[in-house]
């Protein structure tokens, strides 16, 4: 089968690409710049989704694409930008006849009062439905790997206030999820054609606050960290003691920080009964994610995070 991966240099993407290969899909790779793409096991093309005349090409012959893009690293109004990009895509795929999209977007209950990171991973799921493919729609809520954004803030935050004085977020539920189960429902459905059409909720075997998810990632790191909930404290004041103390770009930061506002929790575990996924613990995928960040591999061992970070 015929495989396209946007995103291909991302956290997801780069985990995707080597488990397509591995059960033999032709994969192609759409990359804004060809010489981030380290490797030549694959097609790469170079292209920009806002820019709709640099698809030319791109889609011909491909069979299934994946939608793993987004634009948060470029500034403040990264939701403008996800749903021309969105747009952009569903043309350049509808008019190739591709058959079928598969999209990673972000786990989180139905309503009005989202974040704004998540009503933007809402709306890119509505423009892709819009299209002539068949949609198949993963959510999930934090991501847990080397690479990931969201992880990356909570390993920074550990790592540099032994003391945290929170607001009430930090009681909010959420069900992590490890990359690499990630990528096991993401080929799954690739090869369960009646998987089409349908949306899924995916989550590991864990239900933690974040509070808890801080308490145990200090573990891991053989940190001792104390957590101290405050009332008058909101999320949007929290965002700037975590600019003081992270790298993560202020354009990411304080949408993932909004978002933690959002309980992220499985609902609707039927992929979970239809694809045999071994779910890893928390704690196995941040020890595991950690290990691959001091070897080197992966990303930084401080990187899809509220709602459907990736």
């Amino acid at each position: 089968m015929r495989v396209l991966v946007t995103g291909a240099t991302g956290f997801v993407g780069g985990e995707l690409i080597p488990a397509l290969i591995a059960g033999d899909h032709d994969v192609v790779a759409l990359v804004r710049n060809r010489e981030d793409y380290p490797g030549n096991e694959v097609e790469v093309h170079e292209g920009d989704l806002l820019e709709p005349e640099s698809l030319d090409g791109v889609f011909d012959d491909v069979d299934v694409a994946y939608y793993l893009v987004h634009s948060m690293r470029s500034g403040e109004d990264f939701a403008e930008r996800d749903e021309r990009a969105a747009r952009n895509f569903v043309d350049a795929a509808d008019a190739a006849g591709v058959d079928r999209v598969i999209y990673l977007g972000g786990l989180g209950e139905e309503g009005e009062d989202l974040s704004e990171h998540l009503a933007s991973r809402r709306s890119v799921e509505g423009v892709l439905r819009e299209g002539e493919f068949e949609l198949t729609t993963l959510r999930a809520a934090i991501i847990v790997g080397a690479g990931s954004v969201s992880f990356e803030m909570i390993t920074q935050l550990v790592g540099r206030l032994p003391v945290m004085i929170t607001p009430r977020w930090v009681n909010t539920p959420c069900q992590p999820i490890a990359v690499s189960d990630v990528v096991g429902y993401l080929t799954g459905v690739l090869s369960r054609p009646h998987t089409a059409g349908e949306t899924y909720e995916i989550g590991g075997p864990d239900v933690l606050t974040y509070r808890e998810m801080l308490e145990r990632t200090a573990e891991a790191m053989g940190k001792r960290l104390y957590v101290i909930p405050v009332p008058v404290l909101t999320p949007r004041l929290s965002a700037y003691w975590v600019d003081l103390v992270s790298d993560v770009p202020k354009s990411v930061a304080h949408p993932l920080i909004e978002g933690l506002k959002n309980p992220v929790v499985v609902e609707d575990d039927r992929l979970a009964d239809e694809i045999d996924v071994a779910l890893t613990p928390f704690d196995s995928a941040v020890r595991r994610a950690l290990s691959r960040s001091a070897n080197g591999s992966g990303g930084s061992p401080l990187q899809g995070g509220s709602p459907g970070l990736q």
